[in-house]
């Protein structure tokens, strides 16, 4: 197939299940944009080049020449597609680009770049690939933001921000951990059949306030999902809701004096966003949703600016 749509640029946002690329005007405009399936966890290394071409095809630069992609994400993770080292924090993500490698592409129509993750060496080990590049979105669509940066997720990041200036960051496994515990503990015989009916936010409310105000008895506090279900009838949606709010208010509770009563932007879906809003506000805070695809484009944007 010839090309025929031309662009000025594409970002990437390469995750471990999905790819996204957004096809670029001068000006910054989202002109088209692609998805696909392959995600790091389907690839191996020799696979991403075909992958992006398949992706791409029938796109050209409008400037003539290879057509520049920008990358975020996995594929800069070792068992991607080309690592991209850490940048490490505290450092300024305006510093992103400068930390990008460039794999080789076999035919010369693309020309890739990688953006790094950011790594945490003092004040305990921590990791991250492709939250970064969202947080530099952020800082580039609210200028001068300081303060704490909530990303929910399968394992959920908490960013302390100065402007484009990460400070520190933490992870908590949050999501991966319900997961576990609804699938694989003693606790799934009490959430089968659960259909997250009204009960869940009843149970949701209750977890929450007991993780806000005991993050330190989480694992006592877990086995009550088992023990309400069986002496006081408690049905599996409520069962649900309190293992997820448990969790979530144990990660917030945890982290109660970081937060103060400031407004955390929420990046993330926006149902799982909707979750942390609600336990914020439980302690006098205030959740405030962003857009996750806005600040991961707005990020990849940001970076290609910092070109020298």
């Amino acid at each position: 197939m010839g090309v025929t749509e031309f662009v000025e640029w594409v970002g990437v946002d390469w995750g471990t299940s999905n790819l996204r690329a957004w096809g670029l005007a001068p000006d910054g405009a989202v002109v088209l944009s692609r998805s696909s399936d392959q995600g790091m966890g389907k690839l191996t290394r020799d696979e991403y080049p075909g992958v992006l071409q398949a992706l791409l095809r029938g796109l050209g630069s409008n400037r003539g020449g290879s057509l520049d992609v920008l990358v975020c994400g996995m594929a800069g993770a070792r068992q991607g597609w080309c690592e991209a080292p850490y940048l490490e924090a505290p450092t300024d993500l305006r510093g992103l680009i400068d930390g990008a490698v460039r794999p080789p592409l076999p035919d010369g129509h693309l020309t890739a770049a990688i953006l790094p993750g950011v790594c945490q060496k003092s004040g305990g080990d921590n990791v991250m690939r492709g939250e970064e590049t969202q947080l530099l979105g952020l800082a580039a669509l609210r200028p001068g933001f300081a303060g704490v940066v909530c990303m929910p997720g399968t394992h959920s990041k908490w960013a302390d921000m100065n402007g484009t200036r990460i400070e520190h960051f933490s992870t908590a496994m949050t999501g991966e951990l319900f997961e576990l515990l609804r699938t694989q503990s003693v606790l799934r015989h009490s959430l089968v059949g659960a259909t997250g009916g009204a009960g869940r936010d009843e149970g949701f409310a209750a977890g929450a306030q007991i993780g806000l105000d005991r993050p330190e008895q989480l694992t006592s506090e877990l086995f009550a999902v088992r023990a309400s279900s069986l002496l006081s009838g408690r049905e599996p949606d409520w069962c649900e809701g309190y293992l997820s709010g448990l969790l979530i208010g144990t990660e917030i509770g945890s982290r109660r004096a970081r937060i103060g009563n400031q407004t955390v932007p929420l990046i993330g879906s926006p149902a799982l966003c909707a979750l942390y809003a609600q336990v914020l506000g439980m302690i006098g805070a205030q959740g405030e949703p962003v857009d996750g695809t806005e600040v991961v484009l707005a990020g990849l944007k940001a970076a290609r600016n910092f070109i020298a």
